[in-house]
């Protein structure tokens, strides 16, 4: 573990409010996501349901906006039991358990509501099992939202005119052979960097989820939006095995139980962000291109999910999710 991400994690333990300090035990929770943020504000939620269940034996302190560090750095942190609760997208995860590959696939989901009822259903708590070989405990899944492309050069209605255009992509080999697999050029790039390469023609566009197009203000370099939906990756709420293992069983099932009521509070949350984000958007002159034939996109997926979903097990879950009705 890097030093000072380690030395991170124990000065903002240090630095816990006095109320924290009321309860028996305080689990550290990290997000990289700001103060009021729909996954912070469901985990603070768990939090009050985990203090009053306990009778003041278990709180939750969350340490937002990456203050504990970046994703990488706070999985391992959790790993080692320095942090004790941790968000983050399966993403991060795909090298680490083989299981999250299959959420993070290209159109692998058909919607929001159909990615809900695979990961409350017998997959997601499969994926949630596969946890704990790697010293954690998985315990919900958040939203992320659907991720579709936007570019400043003209609306994509159909495959073809995705032909030759730039796109950023996470630094993803997975999400860089979707993209060449749909006829287009992928650019992986850093978040930040984003905006200016629209800007400035490095890039046409990019793809991201309504919150983060509208809150990056990349709608004002690239006005073309489709709701393609090709990526719908849930988040994933942990917990280090080392801290779960120091709770009675008692308290393990009220941490359980707390985490999954929490999932309901931050999907509300999630949906009204989605609509506002929508709306400023549309009222700032974006174009939205909803009426798109997505079947030659999901074909064109067939060489990506050769390569990706390789053994038995995977290909299981696959064909599990596709059932799902």
């Amino acid at each position: 573990m890097k030093l000072k991400t380690l030395t991170a994690a124990l000065l903002a333990s240090a630095a816990m409010t006095g109320a924290a300090f009321a309860c028996e035990t305080t689990l550290r929770s990290s997000d990289t996501h700001p103060d009021g943020y729909p996954t912070v504000v469901a985990v603070e939620k768990m939090g009050e349901l985990l203090k009053e269940r306990t009778d003041g034996r278990l709180c939750i302190e969350v340490f937002h906006s990456a203050q504990l560090g970046e994703e990488k750095d706070t999985i391992e942190q959790t790993q080692f039991g320095v942090i004790d609760m941790n968000r983050v997208s399966l993403g991060p995860f795909n090298n680490i358990i083989e299981e999250t590959q299959v959420p993070s696939l290209p159109y692998i989901f058909r919607s929001t509501e159909h990615m809900h009822k695979v990961m409350d259903g017998p997959v997601g708590q499969q994926i949630l099992d596969a946890f704990a070989d790697h010293d954690l405990i998985g315990l919900a899944f958040y939203d992320g939202g659907s991720r579709s492309f936007y570019n400043s050069e003209k609306p994509i209605k159909s495959m073809e005119d995705l032909a030759g255009m730039k796109f950023r992509v996470m630094q993803s080999d997975m999400f860089v052979d979707m993209v060449s697999a749909l006829g287009a050029n992928a650019t992986p790039m850093p978040y930040g960097e984003v905006y200016s390469s629209i800007q400035t023609g490095v890039i046409d566009g990019a793809e991201n989820n309504w919150p983060s197009y509208e809150s990056s203000g990349h709608f004002e370099v690239a006005k073309y939006y489709t709701l393609d939906q090709h990526l719908i990756v849930p988040e994933v709420l942990v917990m280090s095995k080392a801290a779960f293992d120091k709770l009675s069983p008692e308290d393990q099932e009220a941490v359980r139980q707390a985490a999954k009521d929490s999932v309901p509070v931050m999907r509300e949350l999630w949906a009204e962000r989605e609509k506002a984000s929508e709306q400023k958007v549309r009222d700032a002159g974006a174009e939205i291109v909803t009426d798109i034939d997505k079947t030659p996109f999901i074909e064109a997926m067939v060489p990506v999910y050769e390569k990706y979903v390789t053994s038995d097990k995977l290909k299981k879950m696959v064909e599990d999710i596709q059932a799902t009705e």
